[in-house]
């Protein structure tokens, strides 16, 4: 039997989304690792279930596995994409949907095509909650990286943040410190590791190095953290563009307490069945 299956992308990072609406699916590791392979696969970086929800003020449940089969709290281009696609099968027939996820609700807006604006909650900045092993909130911790000392900073947007800052984003270690950083032993639940240039007080580079993935094309929530810790460090204004390898979002944080917002593509690439026994 076939399990069918939605291609979509957000600036290149790419997703394999399932429709548990219409029909229940039982998604589990080794579904997801078979998906995710670029050979033997369909191809991905993480693979989406949309779901119904039974949590108050949510349409709709989203779940996110990263390729290597871990499911993950959330990812602001994977929720882009989900709404686009219940758009497209006529399952909302307003442009505001609200998800239900791992790390909160999200609330999205369908604004033309392919843009999607995303309310992604506020930015948690405790360390405790990140989580992040630190004896104090601080806008810059220490953080000794493969024999060496970096300047970091951390939060959360559902899903843990590192942010390293750098001046030249081209020649960055993101392949050498990403993994170092993903794994490092003050990030108990591991964490997304972005590499981040600032051009100027309203505009970045980013590249990051995602938690069970890889260096992706794209991070919607690492461009919000991003984002957060330029602004607590007063480096960026309130409004930032972001270009990452993949393309350009928008990320705009009044500050604490205040809900990051985050605007940028969904698009859908093709759909297909994929041969499981599964289905």
């Amino acid at each position: 039997m076939g399990l069918p299956f939605t291609k979509m992308q957000g600036l290149g990072n790419d997703f394999v989304v399932l429709d548990g609406i219409t029909r229940p699916l039982d998604v589990d590791a080794s579904l997801v690792r078979a998906l995710a392979d670029r050979r033997h696969g369909v191809g991905c970086d993480q693979v989406l279930l949309v779901e119904p929800s039974t949590r108050p003020g949510a349409d709709y449940r989203y779940r996110i596995w990263n390729a290597d089969g871990g499911e993950v709290e959330h990812c602001g281009n994977g929720v882009r994409c989900a709404a686009r696609l219940l758009h497209h099968k006529g399952l909302i027939d307003s442009a505001v949907v609200c998800f239900e996820t791992a790390g909160g609700l999200a609330r999205v807006e369908l604004l033309a095509p392919p843009r999607v604006a995303v309310d992604m909650g506020p930015a948690v900045l405790e360390p405790a909650r990140i989580p992040f092993d630190a004896p104090a909130r601080a806008p810059l911790y220490p953080l000794e990286v493969a024999g060496s000392d970096y300047a970091i900073g951390a939060a959360s947007m559902g899903n843990p943040h590192a942010v390293l800052p750098v001046t030249d984003l081209d020649n960055a270690p993101v392949a050498r410190l990403g993994p170092a950083i993903e794994a490092h032993p003050r990030f108990p639940a591991r964490c997304n590791a972005g590499f981040m240039q600032i051009i100027d007080r309203g505009h970045i580079r980013l590249r990051v190095y995602e938690r069970g993935v890889g260096e992706t094309p794209a991070c919607g929530t690492g461009a919000c953290a991003a984002v957060v810790v330029g602004v607590v460090n007063d480096w960026l204004d309130h409004r930032v563009r972001v270009d990452l390898p993949g393309g350009e979002l928008v990320i705009d944080w009044e500050g604490e307490g205040q809900s990051v917002m985050m605007t940028g593509p969904a698009e859908r690439v093709f759909e297909g069945s994929y041969l499981t026994d599964k289905a």
